[in-house]
């Protein structure tokens, strides 16, 4: 049975990651996600459903427009099956229950704000704005602790926030501020300042490494990295901070 509902996991995350690719091009052209038809980016023929199954239609058609021929990019199956794995990861560390489903939905909601944060430097509003929902229902799940997320949405989006205003903007976003909000009312607040450290390592070291061996601007896009610490705080933050107290305190 278990490993039933890891397949079914993980097959539902593929499925999940194909519309995904649709919120990446989408939002930031301010496009429908539901309504709009799915169409080949280079001839903007309408694509028919069965050229839409996850991962295999991608194979079946070697990674090409079946009417144009235009290759298709690589960012469709890497984000398909990139939620899948991950979502199989989530459910295999914390079990099958409702917090491995907000997390796998948060995690989607990551992956799609990392991608386009990367390529725009914006987060959209309305990827702060589902995370902020799962973090309200992760409250109501857990209301004896009510303080512990509450504590979480202020303790570090706070700080960032002050960071925002001292810098006017230069050295903090808003988007991350409120992503930071909105997590925190989901992890609490020990797992959302573990984020941050892991965040601020992470950024350090992989973008460093970036400028050094490719032409990467010194701009940085945080919300990649924070969506990373996150995910990391999610699935073994607990056991990171115990670890950190035995070895350290």
């Amino acid at each position: 049975m278990n490993v039933f509902l890891m397949i079914i996991t993980i097959v539902y995350g593929v499925l999940i990651g194909s519309f995904l690719n649709v919120c990446i091009y989408r939002i930031p052209k301010k496009e429908n996600i539901v309504v709009s038809r799915s169409h080949c980016m280079s001839c903007g023929k309408q694509i028919k459903w069965y050229d839409l199954v996850p991962l295999i239609s991608f194979l079946i058609l070697r990674g090409k427009c079946r009417y144009c021929k235009a290759k298709l990019s690589w960012q469709y199956p890497a984000v398909e099956a990139l939620n899948g794995i991950l979502y199989g990861i989530i459910v295999l560390v914390n079990g099958f229950n409702a917090t491995s489903i907000l997390y796998c939905l948060t995690t989607s909601a990551l992956i799609v704000l990392s991608v386009i944060d990367w390529r725009t430097y914006e987060i959209p509003p309305s990827l702060n704005i589902f995370i902020g929902i799962l973090g309200i229902i992760r409250l109501a799940l857990d209301y004896t602790h009510w303080y512990n997320y509450v504590i979480g949405f202020v303790s570090v989006s706070g700080f960032l926030l002050l960071i925002l205003l001292i810098t006017k903007g230069r050295g903090m976003g808003g988007g991350d501020v409120k992503l930071m909000a909105v997590a925190g009312l989901l992890l609490g607040w020990k797992l959302i300042i573990l984020s941050l450290g892991l965040g601020c390592i992470l950024g350090s070291v992989i973008h460093i490494t970036l400028m050094r061996v490719t032409d990467k601007d010194r701009v940085l896009a945080f919300g990649p990295y924070l969506s990373l610490g996150i995910f990391i705080s999610m699935i073994c933050g607990n056991q990171l901070i115990e670890w950190y107290l035995h070895m350290f305190m």
